[in-house]
């Protein structure tokens, strides 16, 4: 459920909460002293804005509302939820934290960004500590999902448990961290590779372009989707982990690795790093570094959510939570609305052919579900199958555009679903028609692969459907073949 959140400083972390809240509908008030604030929040809401809708197969809520304040008073007024992301100093924070509670809601959840103080650091000297919880996420904030939730004694359970609901409602995936730690969890893994990464620079053994090659063409990518003890489990072979750790476990006491020690970050050092990096990055600005990474991040995201695995089975319990109600399914049924992802265009910079036969293919998916094709269905042995699709490609839309399909059941007997769909671009100035298409599916035994009858109930549910379609008026279209006018 949407509600209102306060912002406490916009920068990079920040500005990711600001867009994360925002395009799931909370209204987001934000306070940041810097003038440059508004300018750099606009810049990271037009990235979000371009890759989170691709995410997911359904339309984002509306966007709430985006308010700056000159004062943190004004900013959490009424907040449910104020999120900290100032910088790491325990002395700033401690005053912020003063200043928000003379200010908020008392049972306002107030979440810092900190990404390595504990919980009962942050809330020495509090009025009200209770409140005050480690809600750590990860750049950018608006499209990886973590946020390690990490709660003191004086926090209660139903605190605790009140922000990962609001954080699960948001798309995220609240990671309770069992005990105070510095650094948490996942920073103290990364801070681990980041040592022995500057001691190889350092000692000459590998350039920063080759360090990160290393990650993201090799164990990076098996990390996205299996992290670190599932990828050596299944390293294991069929003996599993039991396996791995007899024949690796040795290898520890190796002199691998240079974890024990800590490299100066002298001068030398960071010339050599800095300058290997700008080789390996600085024909390209920051900005266009960011559209990239997000461009491939949804790519991936959306890869795993075709698998139903990992952080893409956190994408698909998102969709059915934003996934709205079918309406009357006597009119026209809207069976999908969704923005156009970034990985559905082609060389020209708009929707491939193909897409319009997924977007298609998920409207009748949907039409299927809402007469009663569910797994249950299946699993007693009937579906549909497709036996003919009419595409009309009418215009183009681009990507990050809202589209929108609506349905008509032309014939819904014996063996037959005859399915109409209309494809429009949802645009200020109107609705305008992008595509058709009209499909005709017969339904069959899933264990002679031949047609068949459907279930009793489930012919009545489509038939009435049909029924009611049926005085409706035919648009334009219906019963068209390529050549005819």
């Amino acid at each position: 459920m949407a509600g209102v959140a306060a912002i406490i400083g916009g920068g990079v972390i920040g500005a990711g909460w600001v867009a994360r809240f925002l395009l799931m509908g909370w209204d987001v008030r934000v306070h940041d002293p810097d003038p440059e604030a508004a300018r750099k929040l606009a810049a990271v809401l037009d990235n979000a804005r371009a890759s989170l809708p691709g995410l997911l197969d359904v339309a984002l809520p509306g966007e709430g509302r985006l308010s700056l304040h000159e004062t943190l008073a004004e900013a959490v007024a009424g907040a449910e939820w104020i999120g900290e992301s100032v910088p790491e100093r325990l002395e700033l924070k401690h005053r912020i934290y003063r200043e928000i509670e003379a200010a908020a809601d008392p049972g306002a959840i107030i979440g810092s960004s900190t990404s390595g103080f504990r919980p009962s650091q942050l809330q020495e000297g509090s009025a009200r500590p209770g409140q005050i919880l480690v809600t750590h996420p990860f750049n950018p904030v608006y499209l990886l999902p973590l946020v390690e939730l990490v709660a003191s004694p004086a926090n209660p359970a139903d605190v605790t448990d009140r922000a990962a609901r609001i954080l699960t409602g948001i798309g995220m995936h609240p990671l309770k961290v069992g005990a105070e730690i510095d650094g948490h969890i996942a920073d103290r893994l990364l801070e681990a590779v980041w040592r022995e990464a500057l001691w190889l620079v350092r000692d000459g053994v590998a350039t920063t372009e080759e360090i990160d090659d290393a990650i993201r063409y090799g164990f990076g990518l098996r990390w996205a989707q299996m992290g670190l003890f599932e990828t050596y489990r299944v390293a294991g072979g069929e003996a599993g982990m039991r396996h791995f750790i007899a024949q690796f476990g040795p290898a520890l006491s190796w002199p691998w690795t240079r974890l024990t020690d800590v490299p100066e970050l002298d001068d030398a050092l960071v010339e050599r790093i800095a300058s290997q990096s700008d080789a390996q990055s600085g024909a390209r600005s920051i900005r266009d570094l960011e559209r990239i990474r997000d461009h491939n991040l949804v790519a991936i995201l959306r890869g795993l959510k075709g698998q139903n695995w990992g952080a893409g089975q956190l994408l698909k319990a998102q969709d059915e939570r934003l996934r709205p109600e079918p309406g009357d399914l006597g009119r026209p049924i809207e069976s999908l609305r969704r923005a156009v992802p970034l990985d559905w265009t082609d060389y020209n910079g708009h929707m491939t052919e193909a897409r319009y036969l997924h977007a298609f293919g998920d409207a009748t998916d949907r039409i299927m579900l809402l007469i009663g094709v569910d797994p249950a269905y299946l699993a007693r042995g009937g579906s549909f199958f497709t036996a003919e699709t009419h595409i009309r490609h009418i215009d183009e839309v681009l990507a990050g555009a809202m589209i929108r399909v609506e349905t008509l059941v032309l014939e819904g007997r014996g063996k037959k679903m005859h399915l109409f769909h209309r494809m429009f671009a949802e645009e200020p100035g109107g609705d305008r028609l992008l595509a058709t298409g009209e499909h005709m599916l017969i339904h069959v035994s899933l264990e002679t692969r031949k047609a068949c009858d459907p279930e009793p109930e489930l012919a009545a549910r489509l038939g009435a459907i049909a029924e009611a379609h049926a005085r409706l008026p035919r648009p334009d279209g219906v019963g068209r073949s390529v050549g005819r006018k």
